[in-house]
């Protein structure tokens, strides 16, 4: 996939469907998007699909179904028209499913980040006390 020319949104499509995997297992658990200059850097899945109920390992939940897993992708891509003015950062999705009821929800939080490293050339001190002077 070439990122430079693909849209964010293709972007997000193409990670849920990389993780739909884990996801069908997963009960609950954050998707993390890392951004930069809109495009996917990195992303994955934390969840733990290992239960434990009075100390004991029980076998794990359905998680997600197919038809939940594509309603969350469809989410992610919708929210994308809410993040403005922002290239840099962190998408997470919180999700958990209710495996009793069939329910699931979740929540989106975006996360702008900058690295101003490279901004030493504009702001250079003036006092010869700090190690040098502009011209």
């Amino acid at each position: 996939m070439n990122l430079e020319t693909t849209s964010l949104a293709r972007q997000v499509d193409f990670v849920f469907r990389q993780l739909e995997g884990e996801l069908k297992s997963a009960t609950a658990g954050t998707i993390m998007i890392h951004v930069r200059n809109n495009s996917v850097g990195k992303y994955g899945i934390r969840h733990n699909p290992i239960e434990c109920k009075n100390g004991e390992i029980e076998q794990a939940g359905g998680g997600m179904t197919a038809q939940q897993v594509q309603a969350l992708r469809q989410m992610a891509i919708d929210a994308l028209k809410l993040k403005a003015n922002w290239t840099h950062g962190e998408i997470m999705y919180d999700f958990s499913v209710r495996p009793s009821t069939g329910s699931w929800s979740a929540s989106i939080m975006y996360e702008s980040n900058y690295n101003t490293a490279n901004w030493n050339y504009r702001y250079q001190p003036k006092h010869p006390s700090l190690g040098y002077v502009s011209e």
